[in-house]
Order: structure tokens, then C-alpha cells, then sequence
């Protein structure tokens, strides 16, 4: 099942890169948004690789999709603190931690 969601996950990961690619080649104008756009293009990997994980998971989805949109929002030189991607994306691992964690079998046999 792991398998099956990473090959879920794989197209939204391809599409970033590009998306990276096309916007540092031809729009560098428009680096500021590759933090937020990054955030929402994981999100719908999150989302697409759901029916493979645990129900909780669209948090995380919805998590990141929020914090990418917010970074969209912030516009201008802020988008591209360290601290618009490195905050996100931990606090959004952590969920993910936390929710394979605590619905995982061996959470639920230790109880």
C-alpha cells in the first residue's frame, strides 16, 4: 500500500519540478511564489495519495494547501524566508508523524 501511495504522490512531486524549472527559466519575476505554489502542489499529493493512507491525513492535506495559499498571500520578499518554507513544512511533518503514529496498529497494541 506504501507502493501505491508514492506512485499516487509521483505526479504532483514531477509537476513541482517543472513548475520550479518554467518559473526559475522564463518568469524569475515570479520566484516569490514557488514556496506557496510548492506547498499546494504537495498538498494535492497529500490529498491524491489519501486513499491509500489513514482519514487523518486530509489534514495534513488541508494543512499544507492553507500554509500555501497564506505564503501567496504574504506576496513580495517575505514569501521567501527561510521561515515560510522550513515552519510549513515541519509543522506538516509533524502531523504526518502524528497521524500514521496514532493509527497504526502497533499505537493501537501498546494500548
Amino acid at each position: 500500500m506504501i507502493v501505491m501511495a508514492v506512485e499516487q504522490f509521483l505526479p504532483s512531486a514531477a509537476a513541482g519540478a517543472l513548475l520550479i524549472f518554467v518559473i526559475t527559466r522564463f518568469v524569475p519575476g515570479a520566484v516569490w511564489m514557488l514556496p506557496g505554489l510548492w506547498q499546494i502542489v504537495f498538498s494535492l499529493g497529500v490529498f491524491s495519495s489519501c486513499r491509500f493512507l489513514p482519514r487523518p491525513m486530509l489534514a495534513a492535506g488541508a494543512w499544507y494547501l492553507v500554509t500555501g495559499l497564506a505564503c501567496i498571500a504574504l506576496a513580495g520578499y517575505r514569501a521567501l524566508s527561510p521561515w515560510a518554507m522550513a515552519i510549513p513544512f515541519g509543522a506538516g511533518q509533524l502531523l504526518v508523524a502524528c497521524v500514521l503514529f496514532f493509527n497504526s496498529s502497533g499505537a493501537k497494541d501498546e494500548e
